[in-house]
């Protein structure tokens, strides 16, 4: 258990209750903060593909790679930069992180051809996942074990508001003026961010056995993999949806493509909103917000595909694919967190390179059944599939741990 560096010999003014609520939410503030910068990097890319294709003079696979070369740099920098980094306090591996999201950004910024943009995306992948590893960590630990979900919930936060707000102001602004000023301002977004975890951040002695060996202990953990292989499976579906929205909103939908900031926005929207409730519902059960919560998924996609064919309740069912899909996130932040107490950053930050290899999944399935000939609403139809598929890998995590429970 970490424990917070006191001056010894200060006496301090004892703290009222209200003073400790701001300096947690100060604190959760600035960690979503960087969580803010991060889904906007991620996200507004394929809203400035087209822009991107002229500005380098490539073709759309080659500008594809760069979302991939993003989502490949998540999957590996999770566990090496979580495990390399055991030893740190997790305030300085958090800043450490940061630097280099701010950094890689700002050199995508500048890249000056293809080739360095392709490595320079691939750079700003690598903190991804650690910090919303280690962010998740620190988030529970300032908190009572009973409000952990709704910590790791608010972390997560800034990533969801960054598809209301972060994404379509950075698509808008590198539409208009320059898709390259997306890394400028997600540079800088990185470099406020540094100053907040500084500032309001509390420090935290790392664990005194921390090591590399120790965090990589995760790995060997039977339930670690299950909690992991619920979210690439379950959460596929999600991505399916999400990768052919714009398609889908115009082909069948018959909505203007003007009207896609507003699809992007509801969905967005709905994440917000599924992750608040996900984080509440998690903290009363865990395993019983996944056991729930993907059924829900499996019903809001198979919903949305009848209800896409007219304009409105394709409006409606959007926030609504959105709002389940989300609420998964903050359930499996803290099974990962129980099934591995004594290296939770790395098994925290495995949840989102598991996201990502889910994103993957998702688009990949979809792309496959649209080019079978299936239509634009398929998608949906496989993601219902694959969330009820991550049902079942959650039930037989639930039974295995029936048999062998969880450490205290």
């Amino acid at each position: 258990m970490t424990t917070t560096q006191h001056a010894p010999t200060t006496p301090k003014t004892p703290t009222t209750p209200k003073a400790a609520n701001r300096r947690l939410a100060l604190a959760i503030v600035s960690l979503a903060m960087g969580g803010f910068g991060i889904g906007t990097t991620e996200f507004a890319m394929m809203g400035l593909l087209k822009e991107v294709e002229h500005g380098l003079n490539i073709g759309t696979p080659e500008a594809g790679h760069l979302i991939s070369a993003y989502a490949l740099g998540v999957v590996v920098g999770a566990p090496l930069l979580a495990a390399a980094g055991a030893k740190l306090p997790r305030k300085y591996l958090a800043l450490g992180l940061m630097l280099l999201f701010s950094i890689a950004n700002l050199s995508s910024f500048i890249a000056p051809d293809y080739g360095t943009m392709l490595v320079s995306r691939f750079v700003s992948g690598l903190p991804h996942g650690a910090f919303f590893g280690v962010a998740a960590v620190i988030a529970s630990s300032l908190v009572a074990p009973t409000r952990r979900g709704w910590a790791i919930s608010m972390v997560m936060a800034g990533l969801t508001i960054a598809n209301v707000i972060g994404v379509p102001f950075a698509t808008w602004l590198g539409q208009a003026f320059g898709w390259r000023l997306l890394f400028l301002v997600v540079g800088l977004i990185g470099i406020t961010t540094l100053g907040m975890l500084w500032k309001f951040v509390p420090f935290q002695k790392p664990h005194a056995d921390a090591s590399i060996r120790r965090e990589l202990g995760a790995l060997k953990r039977l339930q670690v993999w299950l909690a992991l292989l619920i979210g690439v499976v379950g959460f596929g579906g999600f991505f399916a949806t999400y990768t052919y929205i714009a398609h889908t909103m115009t082909s069948v939908a018959g909505i203007p493509s003007d009207w896609l900031p507003l699809v992007v926005a509801l969905y967005g929207l709905g994440m917000v909103a599924g992750n608040i409730v996900g984080g509440r519902i998690a903290d009363k059960s865990v395993m019983g917000t996944i056991y729930w919560v993907l059924p829900g998924i499996a019903v809001a996609l198979v919903a949305y595909a009848v209800a896409v064919h007219w304009p409105w309740s394709a409006l409606v069912m959007v926030f609504v694919v959105g709002g389940t899909g989300s609420m998964l996130i903050p359930a499996l932040q803290t099974r990962l967190l129980d099934a591995s107490p004594d290296a939770p950053s790395l098994a925290s930050s495995l949840n989102h390179a598991a996201l990502n290899v889910a994103n993957a999944l998702g688009a990949f399935l979809g792309g496959v059944v649209i080019a079978w000939g299936w239509g634009f609403v398929a998608p949906a139809l496989v993601g219902a599939v694959l969330a009820l598929l991550g049902l079942g890998v959650a039930v037989l995590s639930g039974l295995v741990e029936r048999k062998r429970p969880l450490a205290p």
